[in-house]
């Protein structure tokens, strides 16, 4: 039996006499045809040698050098002695921002270590890539890595877009706007930041999604972004977040190249190592190579051409390779002598190689990231690579140039202040115009408007269109169709069943004919658009695909057809809430970042919504988003057969915690139609920086007529549906129902219950938000607060509930704590009734019986409660329980 071969066995001489004939041969092949047609002949290759039986998968691991040789690179355009002085200064005033502010309100936090291992990266940016927006380009898309944020303030104040007032007030931000924010926050400063990005692993799928979107616009005729590039500033210890690589293969697979991720491996995250026991670098190429990317390694710096040219043994290379990132953190933090003994020490060749270096000069062979000539070359190859988007891995140290105070330390990430003579130390190392007696108070420093290197900073960025980050606080505003124009959905089904997420299918399909706003709409949705009744939608408008339809589908000719389209409007996202909510947050901020308002509306399976999704949720009103999510088969006894899983409880709750987010639970077609036609007309007419979260149920009723004047109670959170006045004897008492959604229905029903039963009046109210009602109480109360002398106005709730008996009863398809938000401003008794439990499996009937949520159980605690007021003989309850069927036994829902 032949002995398998061993692929790191050393070659017989026969096949190394072979093989040096195929070196000169594919070396006359690239000289003749270039790298993409040798690149071919290789594919072509690899598949006949599989044809034959020979296995030839591809590595998807490059030696651990630059990828871009020296020969290979462009002349520096820039002038490096000048871009150098502005690097050591922005590197001065970034760590003198955090050292002040700590040294006078201790604790107050911030990094130094970050910025100080990416300044090269993102300064070859800003002075040769990043273009801003302007009347002849729609400016690139830059997201920053979040920790890095005190040298991009540092930049901003050299241009003269921020004060030396403001780098004083670092993360001191009240009064708003006086000082400036930890991290990138839109939100915190409307004119500067564009993207939410210190949550790391949001930023990369933000980006994917957000340079496909700008592919979506174009493919549409909306605006021409074809010279928009989308950079990612990330770290290497980010890129562990499922979220950081869960963008990858779409990426790929529509061949953005109009994207280019850039990952400072600096080696370290917050405790320490990244991969102390291997090579990130090398775990990213595999991970980025297997998706389909281009990947492009920056690792050593221009000192370590010289070396590497000289290694004709190989053995340095053998030696980069071998060595682990624990052992690279080691030979940054120690000096050159250590390096010299532990790196080239191993063999007497490596020793050999760098005999006529000094200990010094070893300790200065750069990394990298920190070398302006390797960094623009690998950002030149990634903006000229086409078909496929690019990630640049950049070597760096963290903490470059801090030295003793951190430099290459594990517990660098958390330095905040600096001693007297570590600051003098940095000073000198980047050459800094302060002087001895003035470092200890690590003053700012910024060269007078005229110097050379002010003159370069504010050409640089004239020659790229202007300064980032920037953002634009106002848009163009949409005419938005108005409620009128809907007034077929207003009228009610009549003898006809329907369910609220078909109404909103049918609104959509009409915003989407509408002339003037039609083409802004842009449906999103992962995977469920059969689910919630919109595949009339996906076939008439096609679902947007950059290879539109290489296939006919099985079911082409149905109405209902599977119809992918270059230019199609519906984003069907596949089986990703967190894609989905990407290009929420892309369309939904297009309207100031592009200057081309666009109305997304994400309908997507509500307990897979905020549960899944919150830190996105967050990100997205930090970015001012604008637009709809909706979360349809809502409801923890509505959805039913779905089970535990699927139930969803509680996304009113989580919803509730985004300040900006308006919140509705509609039960009939006419609020979702005013609901989401005065969104439009906020978002979009007003430049309201708000967005939407509306309930949507599969549960098919009647649905009623809108009755006159209840728009204004609709969206301000309640309005009265149904008074009953039966005959009866409690003059006193007039329980007041809430319901919600589909809860509504219970809530009549309870009322004809109290009537036909118990001769008991009483009025029915549908609760559009219990949200908003809370906040509108909230403000009233603080306003009272605040101003005791003057007379105060009652909230909405309190204005309409004055003068009504009671008691006050709210049942909800969500936990009890939805209605209990407004428990404090209610005028009397209140009881809530919720789904709190996990959910299950059954029929409608049988889950609202369970949790007690039904008309029977909604009837029997208004008579409990009046019982508890005195105004109905409790004597009665045991007949009444038993005519309603309740079991008092029965355990609590809660608990099973």
């Amino acid at each position: 039996m032949n002995k398998p071969s061993n692929p790191t066995d050393p070659l017989q001489p026969s096949v190394n006499d072979e093989l040096s004939d195929w070196f000169d041969s594919f070396r006359d092949v690239v000289d003749r045809y270039g790298a993409t047609e040798s690149a071919q002949l290789l594919d072509a290759l690899r598949a006949h040698a599989e044809s034959l039986g020979v296995p030839t998968a591809p590595p998807l691991l490059t030696p651990y050098v630059n990828t871009i040789p020296p020969a290979q690179q462009q002349e520096y355009p820039g002038d490096s002695e000048i871009e150098a002085r502005l690097r050591h200064l922005i590197r001065w005033n970034a760590m003198a921002m955090v050292v002040r502010a700590n040294k006078h309100n201790p604790g107050i936090g911030g990094h130094i270590a970050t910025y100080a291992s990416a300044a090269t990266l993102f300064e070859v940016g800003f002075h040769h890539f990043f273009h801003a927006r302007n009347e002849d380009h729609p400016g690139d898309f830059v997201y920053f890595q979040g920790h890095a944020s005190p040298g991009v303030y540092a930049r901003a104040f050299l241009e003269g877009r921020i004060s030396e007032q403001q780098l004083e007030r670092f993360r001191r931000e009240t009064p708003r706007e006086t000082g400036l924010p930890s991290y990138p926050h839109p939100w915190l400063m409307p004119d500067f930041w564009q993207f939410p990005t210190v949550s790391m692993g949001l930023a990369p799928l933000m980006a994917v999604y957000q340079a496909r979107f700008l592919r979506y616009l174009q493919a549409r005729g909306i605006v021409d972004t074809s010279k928009s590039h989308v950079w990612a500033l990330l770290g290497d210890g980010e890129m562990d977040e499922p979220e950081s690589t869960g963008g990858l293969l779409l990426a790929a697979r529509e061949k953005l190249d109009n994207l280019t991720f850039v990952i400072n491996c600096n080696l370290q995250r917050l405790d320490g190592p990244v991969r102390g026991n291997g090579k990130v670098i090398q775990d990213l190429e595999g991970i980025f190579r297997g998706a389909g990317w281009n990947v492009v390694k920056v690792i050593w710096g221009s000192e370590w051409d010289e070396l590497l040219a000289a290694d004709k043994s190989g053995q340095l290379i053998q030696r980069m390779n071998e060595t682990i990132d624990g052992e690279y953190q080691m030979y940054a933090h120690e000096p050159g002598s250590y390096m010299r003994e532990h790196f080239f020490g191993k063999s007497p060749v490596l020793q050999k190689l760098v005999e006529h270096l000094s200990d010094d000069q070893i300790q200065r062979l750069s990394r990298g990231g920190h070398d302006p000539r390797k960094v623009f070359a690998a950002y030149d190859a990634a903006v000229k690579f086409r078909g496929a988007p690019t990630v640049v891995l950049a070597n760096t140290i963290k903490g470059y140039g801090m030295g003793s105070a951190g430099e290459a330390y594990n517990t660098t990430h958390a330095k905040k202040s600096m001693t007297a003579d570590q600051l003098l130390a940095f000073r000198t190392r980047f050459n800094v115009p302060i002087s001895d007696e003035e470092v200890a108070d690590s003053p700012f420093y910024k060269p007078t408007e005229t110097s050379r290197e002010l003159k370069y900073l504010h050409n640089q960025r004239r020659a790229l269109g202007g300064y980032l980050p920037a953002r634009a606080k106002q848009s163009p505003t949409l005419s938005i169709p108005s409620l009128e124009s809907f007034a077929k959905l207003l009228e009610g089904s009549g003898d006809r069943s329907a369910a609220t997420t078909m109404t909103y299918g049918r609104m959509l399909e009409r915003l989407m004919e509408n002339d003037a706003i039609g083409d802004r709409i842009v449906p999103i949705v992962p995977d469920e658009a059969r689910t919630f009744g919109l595949e009339g939608v996906f076939s008439r408008y096609g679902l947007y695909s950059p290879k539109g339809q290489l296939y006919k589908s099985v079911d082409a000719g149905t109405l209902t057809q599977y119809t992918q389209a270059v230019d199609g409007q519906f984003l069907d996202e596949g089986i990703t809430e967190a894609g989905s909510i990407a290009s929420f947050i892309a369309a939904g901020t297009a309207y100031c970042n592009l200057q081309t308002p666009m109305i997304p509306f994400y309908a997507f399976y509500s307990m897979f919504g905020f549960q899944r999704i919150g830190d996105f949720l967050w990100a997205a009103a930090d970015a001012q988003a604008k637009g709809f999510l909706l979360g349809c088969t809502a409801g923890r006894t509505t959805l039913m057969g779905e089970g535990l899983q699927h139930c969803d409880g509680h996304s009113p709750l989580v919803a509730s915690t985004i300040p900006t987010l308006q919140i509705y639970d509609p039960a009939f077609a006419y609020e979702v139609v005013v609901i989401i036609q005065e969104g439009m007309r906020r978002m979009y007419e007003q430049n309201e920086n708000v967005f939407y979260y509306l309930t949507l149920y599969n549960e098919s009723y009647a649905m009623p007529p809108m009755p006159d004047g209840a728009r204004d109670g609709i969206l301000r959170g309640m309005y009265e549906v149904r008074r009953n006045d039966a005959n009866g004897d409690h003059p006193s008492a007039r329980p007041q129902l809430f319901g919600s959604g589909t809860i509504l229905n219970e809530a009549l029903r309870a009322q004809q219950l109290l009537a036909e039963h118990f001769h008991i009046p009483s009025d029915v109210w549908s609760i559009t938000s219990y949200n908003l009602l809370r906040r509108d109480a909230m403000a009233n109360d603080r306003e009272s607060r605040l101003q005791p002398s003057e007379m105060p106005t009652p909230s909405f709730l309190q204005q309409e509930l004055a003068g009504r008996p009671g008691p006050f009863i709210a049942a909800t398809d969500y936990m009890a704590m939805v209605p209990d938000q407004i428990a404090p401003w209610i005028p009397g008794r209140y009881v809530t009734l919720g789904t709190d439990g996990f959910g299950r499996s059954d029929t409608r009937e049988a889950l609202r019986e369970h949790f007690e949520i039904n008309a029977n159980h909604i009837a029997y605690a208004a008579l409990t409660a009046m019982a508890a007021d005195e105004t109905f003989d409790p004597s009665r309850l045991p007949d009444a329980r038993k005519m309603l069927g309740i079991d008092a036994n029965k355990l609590a829902p809660v608990g099973i």
